[in-house]
């Protein structure tokens, strides 16, 4: 059964930093690109950023690329978002998850807010 359990969201001032984790289990992680994901209010689900098998690739949305950073660790079936010079538009709920799974955690809600 997929688990997916995003955490490390919380309040946080414009230009502050954050680091999301994701612990991933009941697939088997090392062979799945990893995505992180967010969803603002009243808004679609977007795509953020995406993680080779082995973290040599990574890929970012415009909307954040030079300010987040995706990583993973593959022995600890765990993937990160480290989000530095985060804005006001940046809050919402973030979600991790993998190409194809139809299955989402409860995702962890960032504010940027002053």
């Amino acid at each position: 059964q997929v688990q997916l359990v995003e955490s490390g969201g919380g309040l946080v001032q414009p230009g502050g930093s954050l680091r999301l984790s994701c612990a991933a289990s009941g697939f088997n992680f090392g062979n799945y690109r990893m995505r992180w994901y967010r969803q603002a209010p009243g808004k679609e689900r977007e795509l953020v950023a995406q993680i080779g098998f082995w973290g040599g690739s990574t890929t970012y949305s415009d909307s954040v690329q030079g300010r987040f950073t995706i990583s993973r660790d593959n022995d600890k079936n765990e993937v990160y978002l480290k989000m530095d010079s985060l804005r006001p538009e940046d809050t919402a709920v973030y979600f991790c998850n993998y190409p194809g799974s139809n299955t989402w955690g409860r995702g962890t809600q960032v504010t940027v807010s002053s």
